[in-house]
């Protein structure tokens, strides 16, 4: 049945399912604000949750916010609305990055009707995943996903996924022994993760010993797996743009989020190495001649295993706010 009106309990579970959505270190940069008069979710950073270090121009934090706004989307369109977005909406507020307003009967066809129940399912595993490769339309669907969002998802061969690794690897070297990066970390793990929440750690490493597999959402110290040895070979998605301005990395966030959720549908597990993202040099040599001149997003590792633990997340009334 349409909804007529937007009551507090139906705010509150749009408001709920977007905050479900994977952002950098799981830092949750988000705060939300309705406009009743015309029925309007204001979608603004939470700068204070951004990282200075990690993310000094605000890339992933743009990322984060955008599987947010598509989680936004897709609750939206479950209660019976149209979601109608415009990303940065207005130039002169520039931490307002996209508003979503509630409009008329959905005209259907957006995205898959289970993405709804799937947004409540889906949590980044660091377990180990099994031979088994996700089948072709498995995959195609997932490209597909990417493409509704202007992204493009793409599977790079087996030479070009070791070198994906190596950088991967590299990043995380730099971040060990960079004095501010690890500062960033501790100040994170002290001050500014809510109920206890820290930001991942070194992970676990493959059968050679050697590429820790860190993931998107922050992972609590009880729940890594040090003693486990993963795939040696890994498939990983590359995700990337043609354009890498804030509307870009927006509209990253969206695709990214379309395609974890997508596998979530097929019970296909996912984790992000976001490593080498972090450093603007290995984020370049991400580049693969094979696919062109795009901008590199984010790395999405599939496959089948354990499903995820959910991450922590700042409630929904925590986040709204008046201004």
């Amino acid at each position: 049945m349409m909804p007529t009106t937007l009551d507090g309990a139906t705010l509150e579970k749009l408001i709920s399912a977007a905050v479900a959505a994977p952002s950098f270190h799981n830092s949750q940069p988000w705060r939300f604000r309705l406009e009743p008069d015309t029925a309007t979710v204001l979608v603004r950073a939470a700068g204070e949750r951004g990282l200075r270090e990690a993310d000094p121009l605000g890339r992933a934090l743009h990322v984060s916010v955008g599987a947010a706004v598509f989680n936004l989307r897709v609750a939206v369109a479950h209660f019976g609305w149209e979601p109608v977005v415009r990303l940065l909406p207005v130039p002169a507020q520039p931490d307002l990055l996209a508003s979503v307003r509630l409009a008329g009967r959905p005209g259907g066809g957006k995205h898959r009707a289970d993405l709804y129940e799937a947004l409540w399912r889906r949590h980044s595993s660091r377990s180990p995943f099994s031979a088994q490769r996700p089948p072709a339309p498995v995959l195609a669907e997932l490209a597909d996903a990417a493409r509704a969002e202007g992204a493009t998802l793409l599977l790079p061969d087996a030479g070009e996924t070791q070198r994906v690794l190596r950088l991967t690897e590299e990043a995380e070297q730099r971040g060990v022994v960079d004095p501010a990066r690890r500062a960033e970390s501790r100040r994170w793990v002290r001050d500014g993760a809510p109920d206890g929440l820290a930001p991942t750690a070194l992970g676990p490493r493959d059968a050679s010993g050697r590429l820790p597999m860190r993931d998107f959402s922050a992972l609590r110290p009880e729940n890594q797996l040090p003693s486990a040895v993963f795939e040696r070979e890994p498939l990983i998605a590359v995700l990337s743009t043609a354009h890498d301005r804030r509307a870009d990395w927006l509209r990253a966030g969206q695709a990214l989020e379309h395609v974890l959720l997508v596998a979530t549908t097929h019970r296909v597990r996912t984790s992000l190495l976001h490593q080498a993202l972090e450093w603007p040099d290995l984020r370049w040599a991400l580049r693969g001649t094979d696919r062109g001149p795009g901008h590199v997003q984010m790395l999405i590792r599939l496959g089948y295993g354990p499903a995820g633990a959910a991450s922590p997340r700042i409630s929904a009334s925590e986040v709204v706010g008046r201004r």
